[in-house]
C-alpha cells in the first residue's frame, strides 16, 4: 500500500501541470481543476492499470474521456435550459482578439472536425510523439499520423485567405459574357 501511495504521489507531482495544461486548453482554467481532480482519482482507483515508464498519455486519454462527460453533461443542461424557456448568457472574454495571428488560427481550427483539432493538438500543444498520440486516441500509430498529416492539409486550406473580387468586376462580368466576340 505504501508503494502505491508512493508511486501515485510522483505519478501526480510529475504529471499534474501538463495534464491542467491539457485540460484548460479545452474547457476553460475554471472547470479544469475539477476534471483534473477527477483524472487523478480515477488513476488512484486504478493505479495498477496506469503505464510505469510513460503514464502521460494514459492520463490525457482519461481526462479526454472525464472532458467527453463534461461536454456531454453541459449538452444536457443546455437542452434542459431551452426546454424550460430560459435563457443562460455565457460570457467568455477572449484575450486573443489583440492578436491577429491568434484569432485566424482559432477560426482555422474551429472550422476543422473535433477529431482533427485533437490530433492537431495533441502533436502541437501537449508535445506528443505519434505513439503517445495514438494512445490517447485509441488508434494505431499509423492511423494517427494519417489524421494527423490530414489535419494540417484541411488547417492550411483553412488558414489560406478566401480569393477576392473587387465590386467593381462584379458588376462587369456579366457584360463581359455579352457583345461576342
Amino acid at each position: 500500500m505504501e508503494d502505491d501511495r508512493t508511486r501515485f504521489a510522483e505519478l501526480f507531482r510529475r504529471h499534474y501541470g501538463p495534464v491542467m495544461r491539457y485540460a484548460a486548453r479545452r474547457v476553460g482554467r475554471e472547470r479544469a481543476p475539477d476534471i483534473v481532480s477527477e483524472t487523478f482519482l480515477v488513476a488512484w482507483r486504478r493505479l495498477p492499470d496506469v503505464p510505469v515508464t510513460d503514464p502521460l498519455p494514459w492520463l490525457y486519454a482519461t481526462t479526454r474521456h472525464l472532458i467527453g462527460n463534461e461536454i456531454r453533461g453541459r449538452d444536457r443542461q443546455a437542452r434542459l435550459t431551452t426546454r424550460l424557456g430560459q435563457v443562460v448568457e455565457t460570457v467568455a472574454a477572449d484575450h486573443a482578439d489583440a492578436v491577429v495571428d491568434q484569432v485566424r488560427v482559432h477560426r482555422a481550427m474551429a472550422q476543422l472536425s473535433e477529431a482533427d483539432q485533437e490530433a492537431l493538438r495533441l502533436a502541437t500543444w501537449e508535445g506528443l510523439d505519434a505513439t503517445a498520440a495514438a494512445t490517447v486516441l485509441g488508434c494505431s500509430r499509423a492511423a494517427y499520423k494519417v489524421r494527423l498529416f490530414r489535419a494540417r492539409r484541411r488547417l492550411a486550406a483553412a488558414l489560406e485567405p478566401a480569393p477576392t473580387r473587387r465590386p467593381a468586376d462584379a458588376a462587369l462580368s456579366p457584360l463581359a459574357n455579352e457583345g461576342g466576340s
